[in-house]
């Protein structure tokens, strides 16, 4: 069986959701943060960034990195339709994918991840300070160009779509208004409704 290693409420729990979605079984291990079990030589063992999600075969394989992980979870669990059938399309939901990663993703961690760019507290109170503003610049571009329909690709699920539900479920922490923002609204209550979502609830990963 799968093992992921996850923390409750990060990114993590895209692939979590990718996972029920597929249909395929897998252990949740959860990753205390609040301990910094991420730092400490056990997990640094499975991941050496110290960070989550990591995934482990049935051979024992370690993999990392979410957008990464979505695409394995979508190779393996071809019948689960998580990824569009054709090309544009698919160029459309990894654009939203790396988009995530590369952008937003980051944008959020500058409020608490400060030490990763920066070494003085006035430099972390200034990212910190700047992130409503770079989390409503990434869901004003999210609701333009993103959304596609129900999901990001139109009316069928991608693995785009846990990915995005994740990061837009950060907004309010970051002091984005939602509500000003109708079609990530819609599509965060659509999220909900999902079996999968309702699941993570259920456990406590989200």
């Amino acid at each position: 069986m799968l093992k992921l290693y996850y923390t409750p409420g990060t990114i993590s729990i895209a692939v979590a959701i990718a996972l029920e979605e597929a249909g395929l079984p897998f252990d949740p291990i959860k990753v205390d943060f609040a301990s910094a079990e991420q730092t400490k030589p056990p997990y640094l063992s499975v991941n050496p960034k110290g960070r989550v999600p990591a995934l482990v075969d049935d051979a024992g394989r370690i993999m990392t990195e979410t957008g990464a992980l979505l695409e394995y979870i979508a190779a393996i669990a071809p019948d689960a339709g998580l990824l569009p059938p054709d090309a544009v399309t698919a160029v459309h939901m990894r654009g939203v994918m790396y988009y995530i990663a590369s952008t937003m993703h980051v944008a959020h961690a500058h409020k608490m991840r400060g030490h990763r760019w920066a070494d003085s507290q006035a430099s972390f109170d200034d990212m910190t300070a700047k992130v409503p503003q770079t989390m409503r610049a990434c869901a004003e571009y999210v609701e333009a160009d993103c959304l596609r329909g129900d999901y990001v690709c139109g009316d069928a699920l991608s693995i785009a779509d846990p990915y995005l539900f994740i990061v837009c479920n950060w907004l309010r922490g970051d002091e984005v208004i939602v509500s000003d923002f109708p079609r990530i609204e819609a599509f965060l209550a659509r999220m909900e409704a999902r079996a999968s979502v309702k699941k993570m609830r259920e456990t406590g990963m989200l």
